[in-house]
């Protein structure tokens, strides 16, 4: 009997690996494409460190013209959670971060290197497994929990390496009449890879974003396929990059270790490895020192966050880009309004250190992404958000023709506004433009350097009377608040005011700011001509009068 003969009797009705090597042909991509992927269990929420290798993975993908194409990774059916593969799908196509390949419901998929859900490929990774079985580079190990546990426990007490390997590996080296004569009779058995590394030699390896990297040899006889038949993480990766074309594995750096076991797997296969680009996590400030972004402790880790808080879903994928690339923020200061496409992301220039999170950083990219929107857009994403999140907002947002004149507002602008930086900021920024929400309200005008009444009281009365004309043009409206200023006795010019302020009680913007203030309650809103031109005469002069009527109670 030889390894041939074994390998027949564990797997007997596998295929020879030719098969699937004539099935799934070398990518037809030209020079240079990059094909990735996203190999994610199905058992949580997606982090946004996984969303963190998604922007890159994909990125590089398409600026070379390769493919990006999702996996899924259900070889440990324990941890799978209900819809989890419907959970990841969601979160990528949330993103604007669909792939090109792979699954597209929890039963479907596209793309001609399926299935793309290990669980599915079990035939497959059977077929290799045979293979290195025949070649006696696997063999069948018999250890049962008890025998690993006293290993394990040898291994504590003596302070040594713990794993199987070496002399610990107590049925690496049965003949293959034992082995099979073991099978033959039940006994339960895993199949093992024979480690042809050494701990005391050193591989040398280049990976993409940490630089050339020294690790000892794997000598670890690993566990390539289970008592249920499926195989392990490692083992059916290194199946499935093959077969799949993957050029470059983008993970997170947690897997560097894991380095020599996968390059060894390809060697031992007879693969080209991908080349690999380990990302460093992204870090928290945490009482003085730095952690990784946690998903146990930090609810802004997972990506569903970012949308009940209401960030646009681009402002996220821009901050990753961010904190991926130092040069994107200059490239996205040059070019404002390009695509993210247009931005050539770099591996080599990615940090080798975690970069760390800053939420008031997305919020400002949040609050630039939202900035360029039109009326419409802001309307349909506070619209559908309000629906998930906050019924009070839907209400207000129910007259849309309305609602499209508030959001229209100082937008379109050279300058836009940049007051919301999160669909759940609407609300409190514009329900003063909403006349039940403004009266409800308790009211605080606070005037900035006009404090005097009577004076304040003046400024309202003669606007109206004098100087309002709702068919003004912008320039004749500021116009006029100047010719209301100088009549009473303020300067005309800001610029004026500054070069002599002795000459004068203050200047055109102290006037505006009553104006703004008794309308809006506010001191600091979007353009006030066009708040003007939104509430109308009456509306404005009813506001007034409700300043005018509660300082008359306040006597």
């Amino acid at each position: 009997m030889d390894y041939k003969d074994l390998a027949n009797l564990i797997f007997p009705n596998a295929k020879e690996i030719s098969y699937y090597e004539e099935k799934y042909k070398a990518r037809n991509l030209k020079e240079g494409a990059i094909v990735t992927r996203f190999a994610p269990s199905p058992t949580g929420f997606v982090h946004l460190g996984s969303l963190y290798q998604v922007v890159i993975a994909r990125k590089m993908a398409k600026q070379t013209g390769g493919v990006f194409f999702l996996r899924v990774e259900d070889t440990d059916q324990k941890r799978e959670i209900e819809n989890g593969v419907t959970g990841i799908i969601d979160s990528l196509r949330d993103f604007a971060l669909t792939p090109d390949e792979g699954m597209i419901s929890e039963t479907e998929e596209i793309g001609e290197y399926g299935p793309y859900k290990q669980s599915l490929r079990k035939d497959i990774y059977q077929a290799y497994a045979k293979y290195l079985l025949e070649q006696g580079k696997a063999y069948p190990c018999f250890a049962t929990p008890e025998e690993l546990e006293e290993m394990r426990a040898k291994q504590e007490t003596a302070k040594i390496r713990p794993g199987y390997y070496g002399v610990w590996a107590k049925y690496r080296n049965l003949t293959v009449e034992e082995a099979a004569e073991k099978i033959k009779k039940g006994e339960p058995y895993i199949i093992r890879l024979k480690s042809e590394g050494r701990e005391d030699r050193k591989i040398k390896h280049h990976d993409v974003i940490k630089g050339n990297v020294d690790f000892p040899e794997n000598d670890q006889d690993i566990v390539i396929i289970k008592a249920d038949g499926l195989p392990t993480y490692h083992f059916a990766h290194a199946v499935d990059d093959h077969l799949m074309g993957t050029t470059h594995v983008i993970r997170g750096d947690e897997w560097l270790s894991s380095v020599p076991l996968h390059l060894q797997l390809f060697q031992m296969l007879g693969f080209k490895a991908p080349k690999y680009a380990h990302i460093a996590p992204i870090m928290k400030e945490d009482e003085g020192g730095k952690r990784k972004l946690s998903k146990r402790k930090d609810p802004e880790a997972a990506v569903s966050y970012y949308t009940e808080i209401g960030v646009p879903k681009e402002a996220v994928v821009e901050y990753l880009l961010n904190i991926a690339n130092s040069n994107f923020e200059t490239w996205r200061k040059q070019n404002p309004n390009a695509s993210i496409d247009e931005f050539e992301l770099q591996l080599n220039k990615m940090s080798v250190s975690g970069a760390l999170f800053d939420i008031v950083k997305i919020l400002d990219i949040s609050k630039t992404v939202i900035s360029k929107y039109t009326a419409e857009q802001i309307y349909e994403e506070a619209y559908n958000w309000a629906k998930n999140y906050d019924s009070e907002l839907l209400e207000m947002l129910q007259d849309k023709e309305y609602a499209l004149k508030v959001f229209g507002i100082e937008r379109g602008n050279v300058k836009p506004r940049k007051d919301i930086a999160k669909w759940s900021d609407v609300k409190e920024n514009i329900e003063y433009m909403y006349d039940n929400k403004f009266e409800e309200k308790e009211r605080q005008y606070e005037f900035q350097k006009i404090t005097d009444k009577e004076l304040i009281k003046n400024i309202l009365t003669l606007y109206m009377e004098k100087y309002y004309n709702e068919n003004d043009d912008k320039q004749t409206w500021f116009d006029k608040i100047k010719d209301l200023s100088e009549e009473l006795g303020f300067a005309r010019e800001v610029k004026e005011y500054k070069q002599e302020p002795e000459k004068w009680p203050g200047h055109v913007g102290d006037i505006s700011t009553v104006l703004r203030v008794a309308l809006t309650s506010r001191s600091n809103t979007p353009d006030l001509y066009e708040i003007m031109q939104v509430l109308g005469k009456d509306r404005i002069e009813k506001r007034f009068n409700l300043f005018l009527e509660a300082e008359g109670k306040n006597r």
